[in-house]
């Protein structure tokens, strides 16, 4: 089967047209769509009639299910977490800052599957921005220097109790479940090799990554905020636009994203998945 992909105007993200991805799935197909997904980094199926169960096929064929630590799952499922907020709600928006899924895991995820539920008419895109490019472009004494820190990743700062998302915070439908084992931390170095493309990308986000080791907690939080308005500058950015039935996958170890509002007043809800680290 040859599948119509439309590359976007960006370093990253690619929609695909013409593939039904309810049913069981070929191997030929899923081998050319995980080809796809390496080189474009974010991907997404239109025009799609998956339920849940289409979801989680889909998330085993990619690579099978990781972890998801701060998340109750939907009734009936132990993989399926609902993105959602409702119409009426008033609480801040969830993961408005830029992240990598999970980075703060030993084995961060290789990716992320969103499956459309209910989308809003206005609003609610998604962005992401390509860390390979931000780092391919850097003179090599930058690169050479980025590649010999170590970066300090935790999920205290949204999910411990004292987090964005912990005990204070109120009136938000989705599950979320904070927890003291968000203060933990763990060691990644900031320039990573993707596994099964070799290329090199930046690994950090002021969301996640809380020190830098060799810095003091100053000198990190500046080094942090002033890298990543590097790696968030607007020739990298994707800036993906919802359709009913579409479902998104994207490669948590080439790029960060973020969420947007701009729907208030209309409910939204997408169905989560998280593709394991490869083996």
């Amino acid at each position: 089967m040859t599948l119509a992909v439309e590359r976007s105007d960006s370093s990253c993200g690619a929609t695909i047209r013409g593939v039904d991805l309810s049913g069981p799935l070929d191997p030929e197909l899923v081998s050319q769509i995980r080809s796809i997904w390496l080189q474009h980094k974010v991907v997404a199926f239109a025009d799609q009639q998956m339920d849940d169960d289409a979801l989680e096929r889909f998330t085993l064929a990619m690579g099978g299910f990781g972890e998801d630590p701060f998340f109750d799952p939907i009734a009936g499922s132990e993989h399926v977490a609902a993105i959602l907020r409702e119409a009426d709600e008033t609480s801040g928006l969830f993961a408005e800052s830029w992240h990598s899924d999970w980075s703060f895991l030993p084995k961060p995820p290789a990716g992320t599957c969103l499956l459309a539920v209910d989308i809003p008419p206005v609003g609610g895109d998604t962005l992401f921005a390509d860390q390979v490019a931000a780092f391919a472009v850097l003179p090599e004494e930058r690169k050479e220097y980025l590649r010999s820190l170590t970066a300090i990743h935790s999920a205290q700062r949204g999910y411990a109790p004292s987090g964005l998302y912990g005990d204070a915070d109120e009136g938000r439908s989705m599950a979320i479940r904070s927890d003291e084992s968000a203060n933990e931390t763990f060691e990644h170095p900031l320039i990573i090799t993707h596994p099964e493309t070799g290329e090199e990308a930046i690994f950090a986000s002021f969301s996640y990554t809380v020190g830098i080791k060799g810095m003091s907690d100053e000198e990190a939080l500046a080094f942090v905020l002033d890298l990543q308005s590097w790696q968030t500058r607007d020739e990298i950015v994707y800036r993906h636009r919802w359709e009913p039935g579409m479902l998104l996958m994207w490669d948590n170890r080439s790029v960060i994203h973020r969420a947007t509002g701009g729907y208030e007043g209309y409910r939204r809800e997408l169905h989560r998945t998280t593709i394991a680290a490869a083996a």
